[in-house]
């Protein structure tokens, strides 16, 4: 049995953060059903590459992992009664339309709470329901910006720097949304009450301004570029080696940063003095130090040492790392209607002792299972094919 069993999730999300959360969900037992349009073109869904042998990408036989999937389009009455008869078994719907879209179709959480006063109903947008900003379209790289973080990030000779990880999308957007979702159900448990829940990724990224942000608001002093402490301004940084390779320094207490001056070469330095009276100075001798060896050198130094430093790796490494390998976080999962293959795909980070996440399936192509679950509601072909054409 898994930990969300019993729970039924209407999807109608797109692209990264909506698909990420209703996966997780999927993962841990709920059972999924998401919904789109044979016309509407889905950017990740169609991310190459292409799986061989499959008629599925690498992005879509993952965030549809557990997942089963119909066409319908929502334009059309016959669909939209679809819509509200599904509600009646699915009571969690999932939407990252902008405000007002589902309205317009009658498909928001006053209309539909009618045919299911336990229904649970979770908009994620960039900009939330309400606000001057809540029509406004968004990116990652938006919310990241109008939250303040981005203006402390990166160095004060290039300014702001992209990651390779949608912060804003999965840490805020995906996991808010499984959160909002999760006290929901707790809550209806309790009372046998529905509600909407309204999750932004904008509001979700101001509290990522963490420490920084409440001393702000405490002393009003702005936060620059390579300041603080964990934004550059320390010894907690990154440092390139001999090979063009880089180290991760995290070296923040006294103990970790004796251990770092024992695997440098800095014996002198362990009782943290010089770091107080001149840390620029420490940190431009740790720069200098570390490009004196490759990063297998440095990383064959502190495997022995508890100073919290570690290489920056590639995918490549971290598909061989025994660690995360040890983890289960690339699991093998069976790919759909190919004979028994499997691909390797991301894990779900959540390890419950009592019932761990399950992967029973890759993603199935979209609307794969469109005639199984509309004739099982009792729709003809005919009709099937008028609701979904």
């Amino acid at each position: 049995m898994g930990a969300l069993d019993g729970l039924k999730v209407l999807d109608f999300t797109t692209l990264l953060p909506g698909p990420y959360a209703t996966l997780l969900l999927a993962d841990l037992g709920a059972e999924v059903l998401r919904v789109s349009s044979r016309d509407k073109y889905d950017l990740v869904v169609h991310w190459p590459p292409v799986i061989e042998g499959t008629e599925t990408t690498a992005a879509n036989a993952w965030l549809a992992r557990n997942k089963k999937s119909i066409f319908l389009n929502l334009k059309k009455p016959a669909a939209r009664e679809a819509v509200c008869r599904l509600i009646m078994d699915y009571d969690i719907v999932v939407e990252q339309f902008r405000p007002g879209v589902m309205a317009n179709m009658g498909l928001d959480y006053e209309s539909l709470r009618k045919y299911n006063p336990r229904l649970i109903y979770c908009s994620l947008t960039g900009y939330g329901q309400t606000g001057p900003l809540s029509m406004r379209a968004g990116h990652d790289i938006n919310y990241m910006s109008r939250s303040g973080n981005m203006a402390a990030a990166g160095r004060k000779s290039t300014g702001p720097v992209l990651t390779n990880m949608q912060i804003a999308d999965v840490a805020v957007g995906s996991m808010n949304t499984v959160v909002g979702i999760l006290a929901a159900v707790h809550y209806r448990n309790q009372t046998g009450l529905g509600q909407s829940v309204d999750v932004s990724m904008l509001d979700g990224m101001i509290p990522f301004n963490s420490m920084d942000g409440a001393c702000f608001l405490a002393d009003h002093k702005p936060v620059e570029r390579e300041s603080q402490l964990l934004n550059g301004g320390g010894i907690y940084d990154f440092y390139e080696t001999a090979d063009g390779q880089y180290l991760s320094v995290g070296s923040l207490e006294p103990k970790f940063f004796a251990e770092l001056c024992v695997g440098a070469g800095f014996p002198e330095w362990a009782d943290g003095k010089m770091l107080k009276t001149d840390p620029g100075l420490v940190k431009e001798r740790l720069r200098e130090r570390f490009r004196t060896k490759t990063r297998a050198q440095w990383i064959k130094i502190f495997e022995a040492l508890d100073a919290c430093v570690e290489p920056v790796m590639t995918l490549p490494e971290v598909e061989r790392d025994p660690h995360i390998n040890a983890r289960n976080m690339l699991p093998l999962v069976p790919l759909p209607n190919t004979g028994g293959r499997s691909i390797r795909q991301l894990g779900c980070p959540i390890k419950l002792s009592g019932c761990p996440a399950e992967y029973r399936h890759a993603g199935y192509p979209e609307g794969c299972h469109t005639q199984e679950i509309l004739s099982g509601m009792g729709y003809t072909p005919e009709e099937i094919a008028q609701l979904t054409e």
